[in-house]
């Protein structure tokens, strides 16, 4: 029997205090098998602007796993421009290429960054670009530049301008916290002494629709990230839990019990004014329905016990007959579909409950993780990483894997437990 909110509530009752707004940060603990080296220099004028960018850059691509950074600071003179680079000295250092650049004046308060990533053998430009940003912004603007790198030399699109969403709690007290990608700049969306849980992005990372108890029952809302206004998205008879968005963004599934067991059904997300009075039906076999979520292409997956155990399904965006698509084990659940659509990440049980991947045109599985007691696995935007929730030292955490297994990270909150991460997409 799946009972999926149920263990959810245990897994809250178990965590420790977690203090509010606390940074997150990541360990790298397992790498790509051939890390690519890059050189990286300081930028000209950078310790007079308010956040070093070639310090959140470098942790960027280290944190990735991919990258080893290389220190290039020491070189005689330090390069600011292409012309500036003793290519000689880079390639001496053991690294393919070289990131260089600069910032100055821009007018009306903002600020240049100009900057290059060169080729250490051919010599030749491999990235320029130019971002105009207001001081208060450089985290925003390594972020960007590390995207780029990535891009340019991994083939995939980048993943570090992008947020991500947890609970924490403390006491009697929960929160609902953003931060961005690398766990800084938390921010509590909201606080209540009473659960929250589920959080989930819009696709235009806008909004984030939730479950909060604060009417002493599950109530699906929406809350505007711009506007802090919020509002009631699924309000029934019953228990109203784990939202999902469609692509465009106008719809929320949602899982209700109005009429006994756990269906997934289709409600508005438009806006405060919308009609959550109805609610359209999109499952009706099995016990329970739950968790589900939308493919790019509108699809929807989600875990149901109409086999007999726990197993992921797929079915149109307008209900209707259901594919299974796991079949290794007796148990399968959470599962997301990569932006490309071609993973699906979940947690399965073997040998307690772990992160795995199936290859979607193979059907081939691969379990993730060693640990034992994983849950809400979330891809990044790129579909390269998995942020997922599990236990270490008796409390809750967040951690990471690549979509290949290699890649291990650790988060470590300043104190206390994170819980229910959700990846968000690429800022605009």
């Amino acid at each position: 029997m799946l009972l999926r909110f149920a263990r959810f509530v245990l897994a809250m009752s178990l965590l420790a205090s977690a203090a509010a707004r606390a940074d997150i940060s990541f360990d790298v603990v397992g790498v790509g098998a051939n890390q690519y080296p890059i050189a990286i220099a300081p930028f000209q004028n950078e310790v007079q602007q308010q956040q070093p960018v070639t310090t959140v850059v470098s942790d960027d691509l280290t944190r990735s796993g991919l990258f080893k950074v290389i220190g290039a600071g020491d070189l005689s003179p330090v390069p600011y421009q292409p012309s500036q680079i003793n290519f000689g000295a880079v390639a001496a250092k053991g690294a393919q290429t070289v990131l260089i650049g600069n910032f100055s004046p821009s007018g009306n308060g903002q600020v240049s960054v100009k900057f290059w990533l060169m080729d250490a053998a051919s010599k030749q430009q491999l990235v320029g670009y130019e971002l105009i940003v207001p001081p208060t912004k450089m985290r925003y603007a390594a972020h960007k530049i590390s995207d780029m790198i990535y891009q340019k030399i991994t083939g995939f699109g980048g993943m570090f301008t992008s947020r991500i969403a947890y609970i924490t709690k403390q006491g009697k007290r929960f929160e609902l916290q953003v931060a961005d990608a690398d766990g800084f700049g938390s921010q509590a969306i909201l606080a209540s002494n009473q659960p929250i849980m589920s959080p989930k992005w819009s696709p235009d990372g806008t909004r984030l629709a939730y479950v909060s108890f604060e009417d002493q029952k599950p109530v699906v809302y929406i809350q505007d990230l711009l506007s802090g206004k919020r509002w009631k998205a699924s309000n029934f008879k019953g228990s109203n839990s784990a939202p999902a968005w469609s692509p465009d963004g106008s719809k929320l599934a949602v899982v209700l019990t109005r009429t006994g067991g756990s269906q997934i059904y289709l409600v508005d997300a438009s806006g405060p004014n919308s009609n959550s009075s109805n609610a359209r039906q999109l499952t009706n076999t099995g016990d329970i329905n739950t968790e589900p979520s939308f493919t790019a292409d509108g699809q929807i997956i989600f875990t149901s016990d109409r086999g007999g155990s726990p197993q992921i399904y797929r079915m149109s965006g307008n209900g209707g007959a259901a594919e299974r698509l796991t079949f290794q084990g007796s148990y399968n659940a959470s599962g997301k579909v990569s932006a490309d659509g071609k993973s699906l990440v979940f947690v399965t049980q073997s040998g307690g409950y772990k992160v795995a991947i199936m290859d979607m045109s193979t059907r081939q599985v691969q379990v993730l993780t060693d640990s034992s007691r994983d849950d809400s696995p979330t891809f990044a935007p790129n579909g390269r990483m998995v942020l997922y929730e599990t236990q270490a030292g008796g409390k809750g955490v967040l951690a990471a894997v690549s979509s290949d297994g290699r890649v291990k990270a650790r988060l470590r909150a300043q104190a206390g437990d994170v819980r229910q991460p959700a990846w968000g997409p690429m800022l605009k």
